[in-house]
Protein backbone atom coordinates (compact mmCIF):
# COMPACT_ATOMS: atom_id res chain seq x y z
CA UNK A 1 0.00 0.00 0.00
CA UNK A 2 1.61 3.67 -0.59
CA UNK A 3 -0.13 6.71 0.85
CA UNK A 4 -2.76 4.53 2.09
CA UNK A 5 -4.30 3.59 -0.81
CA UNK A 6 -4.60 -0.24 -2.40
CA UNK A 7 -5.24 -1.54 -6.29
CA UNK A 8 -6.46 -4.94 -6.83
CA UNK A 9 -9.34 -6.61 -9.12
CA UNK A 10 -10.48 -9.77 -9.75
CA UNK A 11 -13.64 -10.88 -11.84
CA UNK A 12 -16.45 -13.43 -10.99
CA UNK A 13 -20.03 -14.00 -11.92
CA UNK A 14 -21.61 -13.45 -14.88
CA UNK A 15 -19.93 -10.79 -17.26
CA UNK A 16 -23.19 -9.81 -18.97
CA UNK A 17 -22.55 -6.40 -17.19
CA UNK A 18 -19.54 -4.42 -17.14
CA UNK A 19 -17.86 -5.15 -13.72
CA UNK A 20 -15.34 -3.07 -11.11
CA UNK A 21 -11.56 -2.07 -12.21
CA UNK A 22 -8.40 -0.55 -10.20
CA UNK A 23 -10.33 -0.91 -6.80
CA UNK A 24 -8.50 0.94 -4.09
CA UNK A 25 -8.33 0.70 -0.40
CA UNK A 26 -7.81 4.50 0.63
CA UNK A 27 -7.78 4.57 4.70
CA UNK A 28 -6.18 7.21 6.80
CA UNK A 29 -6.61 6.99 11.14
CA UNK A 30 -9.50 4.53 10.57
CA UNK A 31 -11.08 6.39 7.92
CA UNK A 32 -11.54 3.91 5.36
CA UNK A 33 -12.60 4.87 1.07
CA UNK A 34 -13.01 2.01 -1.41
CA UNK A 35 -12.99 3.69 -4.96
CA UNK A 36 -13.11 1.61 -8.00
CA UNK A 37 -13.72 2.39 -11.94
CA UNK A 38 -15.73 3.05 -14.16
CA UNK A 39 -18.92 5.34 -14.01
CA UNK A 40 -21.59 3.33 -14.34
CA UNK A 41 -24.07 3.76 -17.64
CA UNK A 42 -27.48 1.54 -16.80
CA UNK A 43 -26.57 -0.02 -13.99
CA UNK A 44 -25.64 -0.17 -10.31
CA UNK A 45 -23.58 -0.98 -8.13
CA UNK A 46 -23.49 -2.67 -4.76
CA UNK A 47 -20.32 -2.99 -2.13
CA UNK A 48 -20.31 -6.36 -0.23
CA UNK A 49 -17.85 -6.33 2.59
CA UNK A 50 -16.72 -9.97 3.65
CA UNK A 51 -14.66 -10.18 6.63
CA UNK A 52 -12.75 -13.61 7.96
CA UNK A 53 -14.99 -14.14 10.93
CA UNK A 54 -17.45 -11.21 10.80
CA UNK A 55 -20.81 -11.11 8.73
CA UNK A 56 -21.17 -9.79 5.10
CA UNK A 57 -22.41 -6.13 5.44
CA UNK A 58 -23.70 -4.15 2.49
CA UNK A 59 -23.07 -1.12 1.85
CA UNK A 60 -23.48 1.72 -0.78
CA UNK A 61 -26.21 0.21 -2.19
CA UNK A 62 -27.54 0.69 -5.42
CA UNK A 63 -25.16 3.50 -6.07
CA UNK A 64 -24.01 5.10 -8.94
CA UNK A 65 -21.02 6.62 -7.53
CA UNK A 66 -17.22 4.66 -7.35
CA UNK A 67 -16.40 5.14 -4.34
CA UNK A 68 -17.77 4.06 -0.84
CA UNK A 69 -17.04 5.05 2.77
CA UNK A 70 -16.69 1.56 4.20
CA UNK A 71 -15.12 2.81 7.70
CA UNK A 72 -17.99 1.60 9.81
CA UNK A 73 -18.08 -1.67 8.28
CA UNK A 74 -14.17 -2.30 9.67
CA UNK A 75 -14.98 -1.97 13.44
CA UNK A 76 -13.05 -5.10 14.17
CA UNK A 77 -9.68 -3.57 13.03
CA UNK A 78 -7.44 -6.36 13.30
CA UNK A 79 -9.93 -8.54 11.15
CA UNK A 80 -8.72 -9.11 7.37
CA UNK A 81 -11.39 -8.20 4.77
CA UNK A 82 -11.90 -8.55 1.05
CA UNK A 83 -15.15 -5.87 -1.07
CA UNK A 84 -17.08 -7.57 -3.47
CA UNK A 85 -18.57 -4.97 -6.02
CA UNK A 86 -21.43 -6.05 -7.66
CA UNK A 87 -22.82 -5.00 -10.64
CA UNK A 88 -26.33 -5.17 -10.72
CA UNK A 89 -29.49 -3.74 -12.46
CA UNK A 90 -32.32 -2.28 -9.79
CA UNK A 91 -34.46 -5.71 -10.31
CA UNK A 92 -31.79 -8.07 -10.53
CA UNK A 93 -31.14 -7.76 -6.89
CA UNK A 94 -34.07 -9.54 -6.01
CA UNK A 95 -33.32 -12.29 -8.14
CA UNK A 96 -31.54 -15.42 -7.22
CA UNK A 97 -28.89 -15.49 -9.95
CA UNK A 98 -25.54 -14.09 -8.84
CA UNK A 99 -24.63 -10.74 -10.44
CA UNK A 100 -21.27 -10.18 -11.89
CA UNK A 101 -18.75 -8.45 -9.42
CA UNK A 102 -15.19 -7.82 -8.86
CA UNK A 103 -13.19 -9.17 -5.64
CA UNK A 104 -10.55 -6.11 -3.75
CA UNK A 105 -7.18 -6.99 -2.26
CA UNK A 106 -7.23 -8.28 1.14
CA UNK A 107 -7.35 -5.63 3.66
CA UNK A 108 -6.28 -5.09 7.60
CA UNK A 109 -7.10 -1.94 8.87
CA UNK A 110 -4.82 -2.18 11.96
CA UNK A 111 -1.69 -3.15 9.62
CA UNK A 112 -2.22 -0.96 6.77
CA UNK A 113 -4.14 2.16 7.74
CA UNK A 114 -2.16 5.14 7.76
CA UNK A 115 -1.13 7.39 10.11
CA UNK A 116 -2.31 10.87 10.27
CA UNK A 117 -0.78 13.81 11.05
CA UNK A 118 -0.22 14.69 14.42
CA UNK A 119 -1.39 17.76 15.82
CA UNK A 120 1.19 20.17 18.25
CA UNK A 121 -0.65 22.10 20.56
CA UNK A 122 2.10 23.91 22.44
CA UNK A 123 5.95 24.09 22.49
CA UNK A 124 8.32 26.04 24.21
CA UNK A 125 11.93 26.85 23.99
CA UNK A 126 13.45 27.84 27.57
CA UNK A 127 17.22 28.41 28.25
CA UNK A 128 18.66 24.90 26.62
CA UNK A 129 15.24 23.20 26.68
CA UNK A 130 12.64 22.51 24.09
CA UNK A 131 9.84 21.47 25.52
CA UNK A 132 6.62 20.26 22.58
CA UNK A 133 2.92 19.13 23.72
CA UNK A 134 1.34 17.50 20.95
CA UNK A 135 -2.17 15.65 20.65
CA UNK A 136 -3.43 12.45 18.95
CA UNK A 137 -5.29 12.01 15.77
CA UNK A 138 -8.62 10.96 16.32
CA UNK A 139 -10.56 8.10 14.21
CA UNK A 140 -14.21 7.86 13.19
CA UNK A 141 -14.84 5.27 15.85
CA UNK A 142 -16.31 5.96 19.38
CA UNK A 143 -16.62 5.13 22.85
CA UNK A 144 -20.09 4.52 24.62
CA UNK A 145 -20.26 7.84 26.00
CA UNK A 146 -19.75 9.24 22.00
CA UNK A 147 -16.39 10.56 22.33
CA UNK A 148 -13.81 9.52 19.70
CA UNK A 149 -11.35 7.45 20.31
CA UNK A 150 -7.67 8.03 19.12
CA UNK A 151 -5.23 6.45 17.42
CA UNK A 152 -4.02 6.10 20.95
CA UNK A 153 -6.78 3.82 22.02
CA UNK A 154 -6.56 1.67 19.29
CA UNK A 155 -2.67 0.80 19.18
CA UNK A 156 -1.82 1.53 22.62
CA UNK A 157 1.47 0.44 23.03
CA UNK A 158 2.55 -0.38 19.72
CA UNK A 159 2.77 3.49 18.92
CA UNK A 160 5.09 5.74 18.98
CA UNK A 161 6.46 9.23 18.13
CA UNK A 162 9.53 10.61 16.68
CA UNK A 163 10.13 14.33 17.29
CA UNK A 164 12.65 15.51 14.20
CA UNK A 165 14.39 18.97 15.29
CA UNK A 166 17.49 21.34 13.51
CA UNK A 167 19.11 24.39 14.27
CA UNK A 168 17.14 27.31 12.05
CA UNK A 169 18.50 27.12 8.37
CA UNK A 170 20.54 24.27 9.06
CA UNK A 171 20.17 20.94 7.39
CA UNK A 172 21.24 18.56 9.99
CA UNK A 173 18.37 16.87 11.88
CA UNK A 174 18.14 15.38 15.20
CA UNK A 175 15.61 12.70 16.62
CA UNK A 176 14.49 11.61 19.52
CA UNK A 177 11.41 9.15 20.15
CA UNK A 178 8.56 8.66 23.01
CA UNK A 179 5.50 7.02 23.84
CA UNK A 180 3.73 10.05 25.64
CA UNK A 181 2.55 13.25 24.44
CA UNK A 182 5.68 15.46 24.70
CA UNK A 183 9.17 15.48 24.21
CA UNK A 184 11.77 17.68 26.05
CA UNK A 185 15.13 18.05 24.29
CA UNK A 186 18.47 19.86 25.10
CA UNK A 187 19.37 22.35 22.61
CA UNK A 188 21.48 25.21 22.10
CA UNK A 189 19.60 28.53 24.04
CA UNK A 190 21.42 30.78 21.67
CA UNK A 191 19.58 29.08 18.59
CA UNK A 192 16.42 29.08 17.57
CA UNK A 193 15.23 25.07 16.22
CA UNK A 194 12.23 24.12 13.86
CA UNK A 195 10.66 20.94 14.46
CA UNK A 196 7.95 18.37 12.99
CA UNK A 197 6.45 15.23 14.42
CA UNK A 198 5.72 11.74 12.99
CA UNK A 199 4.03 8.54 14.20
CA UNK A 200 5.34 5.41 14.05
CA UNK A 201 3.84 1.54 14.37
CA UNK A 202 7.85 -0.02 14.44
CA UNK A 203 5.93 -3.52 14.61
CA UNK A 204 4.67 -3.09 10.73
CA UNK A 205 6.55 -4.17 7.91
CA UNK A 206 5.17 -1.36 5.75
CA UNK A 207 3.59 2.00 6.08
CA UNK A 208 5.37 2.13 9.27
CA UNK A 209 5.89 5.77 9.49
CA UNK A 210 2.82 8.18 9.41
CA UNK A 211 2.18 11.54 8.12
CA UNK A 212 4.58 14.36 9.41
CA UNK A 213 3.09 17.16 11.21
CA UNK A 214 3.38 21.00 10.66
CA UNK A 215 6.68 22.21 10.89
CA UNK A 216 7.46 24.88 13.43
CA UNK A 217 10.40 27.45 14.75
CA UNK A 218 10.94 29.07 17.84
CA UNK A 219 11.83 32.33 18.03
CA UNK A 220 14.09 33.07 20.70
CA UNK A 221 16.42 35.78 20.41
CA UNK A 222 15.57 35.97 16.99
CA UNK A 223 16.37 39.16 14.89
CA UNK A 224 15.77 40.79 11.47
CA UNK A 225 19.27 38.62 10.26
CA UNK A 226 17.83 35.27 11.19
CA UNK A 227 14.07 36.34 10.36
CA UNK A 228 14.92 37.29 6.75
CA UNK A 229 18.22 36.20 5.70
CA UNK A 230 21.89 38.34 4.69
CA UNK A 231 19.92 39.32 1.46
CA UNK A 232 17.24 41.72 2.76
CA UNK A 233 19.47 43.15 5.45
CA UNK A 234 21.99 44.20 2.27
CA UNK A 235 19.00 45.96 0.87
CA UNK A 236 17.85 48.09 3.93
CA UNK A 237 21.52 48.80 4.41
CA UNK A 238 22.09 50.40 0.68
CA UNK A 239 18.54 51.81 1.23
CA UNK A 240 19.79 53.73 4.20
CA UNK A 241 23.04 54.70 2.29
CA UNK A 242 20.78 55.75 -0.71
CA UNK A 243 18.72 58.06 1.87
CA UNK A 244 21.64 59.69 3.44
CA UNK A 245 23.50 60.46 0.26
CA UNK A 246 20.06 61.87 -1.11
CA UNK A 247 19.93 64.03 1.97
CA UNK A 248 23.47 65.09 1.48
CA UNK A 249 23.42 66.23 -1.82
CA UNK A 250 19.72 68.28 -1.26
CA UNK A 251 21.45 69.77 1.38
CA UNK A 252 24.34 70.85 -0.95
CA UNK A 253 22.04 72.23 -3.70
CA UNK A 254 19.90 74.19 -1.20
CA UNK A 255 23.10 75.76 0.45
CA UNK A 256 24.09 76.83 -3.43
CA UNK A 257 21.15 77.86 -4.10
CA UNK A 258 21.10 80.11 -0.78
CA UNK A 259 24.30 81.54 -1.40
CA UNK A 260 23.40 82.05 -5.56
CA UNK A 261 20.09 84.53 -3.66
CA UNK A 262 22.18 85.99 -1.44
CA UNK A 263 24.90 87.46 -4.12
CA UNK A 264 22.14 88.88 -6.34
CA UNK A 265 20.41 90.47 -3.75
CA UNK A 266 23.67 92.27 -3.01
CA UNK A 267 24.56 93.73 -6.51
CA UNK A 268 21.99 96.62 -6.88
CA UNK A 269 23.53 97.89 -3.49
CA UNK A 270 27.44 97.89 -5.26
CA UNK A 271 26.32 99.83 -8.23
CA UNK A 272 24.88 102.72 -5.82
Amino acid sequence: MTDGTLLFSVFKGNPELPTAVNITWSSINFKTILQWQPKPSGYFYTVEIHGQISDTKKKCILTTETECDVTDALRNVKETYTAHILSVTSSRMDNFEEPPFAVSEKFTPYNQTVLGKPEIRNYTQKGSKLNVVFQDPLTPYTFPNGSFQSIRDIFQHDLEYKLYYWKDQSSGKKDVTTKSHKFEVSVDSTKNYCFYIQGIIPSRRENRNGQESTVLCTSVGRNILDEYGAEVFIIIAVIVIAVITLAIVLSVILCKRKKAKAAREKEPLNGV
